[in-house]
């Protein structure tokens, strides 16, 4: 399907329930360019190997600062001397988020969020052991602008700035097919997560409601996401979509009548057993729901023994 478009999709595995990423390799005037990298790691680094032998890669792409699409980003470079261009707000969330002093000030958040002790040391180091999955970190050589036209394998797209899963979130558009990348934006059987962690934009989920209303004004047909399969239909997955983000909102309203910490919602809301890398994704995902409804004035938050506290 991919190939009229003159893009290759290059899936690299996680080692997560979330077991890959789609990454893209596209052909241009002067060379190759890398869509995403996944993890710093050495199947991710053979990987690369194997697809590019012989071949001189020009420009690395990168969607956004998570770890899947980011992590390689500095070591493909270095073996490239490729130039690598990302959106400048997650260019910075991308050199900060796993620095000491960042890594340092979870746990006044995790205490905050009314994690316990042993569930937040455990979180904690789980964070810290993506240090080396991220590093060495790109140099940016350019900063997307929203408008901007890129060449991308045989057409033209336009980069939409479409925040709400990370604060600098890109996706690609190509009008003349009516074909959207749309990176970790909209994907075709799970929801992207909208986490908030006390940093960054206050509202994300807010933030990332208008990036889909926005997208689903182009009515994209052809749907090239960073997990799972190319599927046909944006708006209609966008309204799949945000139906199921109304859902959870009424269900937290309900969690809430009786006033619940962040991490006892969290408990409420995802009630399947849980990693740790995956409770730290659920909690976050929870804070943004419970500060879109902050925000919206359909509840309060009060700080009760050192923890926020979430009450109607």
């Amino acid at each position: 399907m991919l190939e009229e478009y003159g893009i290759q999709l290059v899936k690299i595995d996680l080692p997560f329930r979330l077991n890959h990423v789609n990454c893209f390799l596209a052909e241009g005037e002067n060379g190759f360019q890398v869509i995403d990298t996944g993890l710093h790691n050495k199947s991710t680094a053979e990987r690369w190997e194997k697809e590019l032998d012989g071949k001189t890669v020009t420009n690395i792409i990168i969607t956004h600062y998570h770890p899947d699409h980011f992590g390689y980003a500095g070591g493909l470079q270095k073996k490239t001397a490729a130039k690598v261009s990302m959106s400048r707000i997650d260019a910075e969330a991308g050199l900060v988020a796993w620095q000491e002093h960042f890594l340092n000030g979870l746990h006044e958040n995790y205490q905050l969020s009314g994690i316990p002790a042993d569930v937040a040391t455990k979180m904690s180091s789980n964070t810290r052991e993506f240090v080396p999955l991220v590093t060495p970190y790109p140099n940016v050589n350019h900063y997307f602008e929203e408008g901007e036209s890129i060449p991308i394998g045989k057409y033209e797209y336009e980069v939409i700035f479409t925040p709400g899963h990370s604060d600098g979130l890109v996706s690609f558009y190509n009008k003349e097919k009516n074909m959207l990348l749309s990176t970790d934006h909209i994907l075709p059987s799970i929801t992207p997560n909208i986490s908030y962690w006390f940093h960054g934009d206050p509202n994300p989920l807010r933030t990332y409601f208008t990036s889909l209303a926005k997208i689903r004004k182009l009515d994209a047909d052809l749907v090239v996401p960073s997990h799972g399969n190319p599927f046909n239909g944006a708006s209609k997955r966008i309204d799949e979509i945000r139906a199921h983000h109304d859902e959870r909102l009424g269900v937290l309203i309900g969690i809430l009548k009786n006033g619940r910490t962040i991490y006892e919602a969290t408990e409420k809301l995802f009630k399947r057993q849980l990693t740790i890398h995956e409770t730290r994704f659920a909690v976050g995902e929870t804070l943004a729901h419970l500060e879109y409804l902050r925000y919206n004035g359909e509840c309060q938050r009060e700080i009760r023994d050192g923890k926020y506290w979430y009450t109607l």
